[in-house]
């Protein structure tokens, strides 16, 4: 008997989803704290999860559970699962079934890949790595330094403003840089970087681009093409998903580089990327998140869906950002950081309140179900800059779910404070 395995995505849609059939996907916004109905604006540490996700790891691990490569049916059907989700998240990254690497989030992959690139380096090469940067995208190539010597150098991020600062950037870049490590977005303070601009720049001396696109993937949608990058990393549990991450990487690089590896495990790309049994219902989960967002627009493929439902929801998060940057800018004792509405930027902003620590703003929020995060959100370089140490930032993220009337709830909280 051959089981038929469960299908998650959605069909075809004539019109983008509406706010209001978009938060019905998400059990947890039934959540209520202290009589409150919950506003998650937590989304930049992890989103909430719509249904089919949850349903597609709970079907895989109820009627498919097995290792791969085995010749019985349920280890049969979790090979087609995982080769199933990787022509989703290549859809969803513009890339290759070969070149798409899951493991257990963007931190681990980074270390990975790191380790692999650094048997390549020599003493005195040199990695380029930015102050806007979430600390997984600087403390893999700083332990380079001590592995094989090579040397790390720190583009400056203007605090101003929020934004990298290019002429740093071209000062610092040179022929011994090997690689450049750079943030397209800002998980502190919601920059986006010009990730297509900083590839050509390495590019034009030889060395190559990593991305990471954790907090960039759940608001606009990634072009690894486009961007003409040699590896990229991101987390499904930033874009609706569950705790896992996925690495991109050219599948010539992939196919060539010295993974760390046990010998009988495959050799060919992009296997040999992933050390160990992976988490194979979080695998099924990150594509049902990918086809979640997809069956959120029209279009004849999936690629066109994506770039459909990330426009419309690039539209609306850019006019509750409008409304909460504003409101808050209106609250005295209120103190904002990052690039304004209007300019590049995801919808995250982070703030502070007359000098209160962090953590005591959050706590008080969350007495009337309003939760957000506070700390240096491992964009620690950033929070030092910004002169916000020991006490952190907190910071307000807008998700696909995200209402004006929770905005509006945050800002009267805020005022209450």
């Amino acid at each position: 008997m051959t089981l038929t395995l469960k299908k998650t995505v959605c069909p075809p849609r004539a019109a983008m989803m509406s706010i209001e059939e978009i938060r019905r996907c998400f059990p947890a916004l039934a959540r209520t704290h202290n009589g409150y109905p919950v506003a998650y604006f937590d989304g930049p540490g992890g989103t909430q999860v719509p249904r089919i996700a949850v349903e597609a790891m709970n079907d895989y691990l109820y009627h498919h559970n097995a290792n791969t490569n085995w010749a019985y049916p349920t280890s049969e059907e979790t090979d087609t699962i995982i080769d199933s989700a990787r022509r989703v998240l290549a859809d969803f990254l513009n890339a290759r079934q070969t070149e798409i690497v899951f493991g257990a989030n963007m931190t681990t992959l980074t270390f990975h890949l790191a380790r692999a690139l650094g048997r390549r380096y020599e003493r005195n090469d040199e990695i380029l790595v930015t102050e806007l940067d979430h600390h997984a995208n600087i403390a893999p190539w700083q332990l380079l330094e001590k592995e094989c010597g090579v040397k790390v150098r720190m583009v400056k991020m203007i605090p101003e403003t929020g934004e990298l600062d290019w002429d740093d950037f071209s000062g610092q870049l040179n022929e011994d840089t090997k690689l450049v490590a750079i943030g397209a977005a800002s998980n502190a303070l919601g920059t986006i970087s010009d990730v297509r601009r900083a590839g050509r720049l390495a590019h034009s001396l030889g060395a190559q681009i990593f991305v990471d696109a954790v907090h960039y993937a759940p608001h606009q949608l990634i072009d690894v093409r486009d961007w003409d990058c040699d590896f990229l990393a991101c987390s499904a549990y930033k874009f609706y998903g569950p705790h896992i991450g996925i690495l991109y990487g050219r599948h010539d690089l992939l196919r060539s580089l010295d993974f760390p590896k046990l010998i009988p495990a495959p050799d060919s790309a992009p296997e040999r990327a992933e050390t160990g049994t992976q988490n194979h219902e979080g695998i099924a989960g990150a594509a049902a998140a990918v086809d979640f967002l997809a069956s959120l627009a029209a279009g004849a493929t999936r690629r066109e869906r994506l770039r459909a439902a990330f426009q419309q929801l690039h539209e609306r998060g850019d006019a509750l950002i409008t409304q909460l940057w504003n409101g808050l800018q209106e609250i005295k004792g209120v103190r904002l950081y990052g690039p304004p509405p209007g300019t590049e930027r995801t919808p995250t902003i982070a703030f502070t309140v007359n000098g209160v620590p962090s953590i005591k703003v959050t706590k008080k929020l969350a007495e009337r179900g309003v939760f957000l995060s506070h700390g240096d959100f491992y964009a620690m370089t950033v929070v030092e800059r910004l002169c916000q140490t020991p006490h952190g930032l907190v910071r307000a993220g807008c998700a696909c779910y995200t209402t004006p009337e929770e905005v509006d709830r945050l800002l009267a909280c805020v005022r209450g404070l």
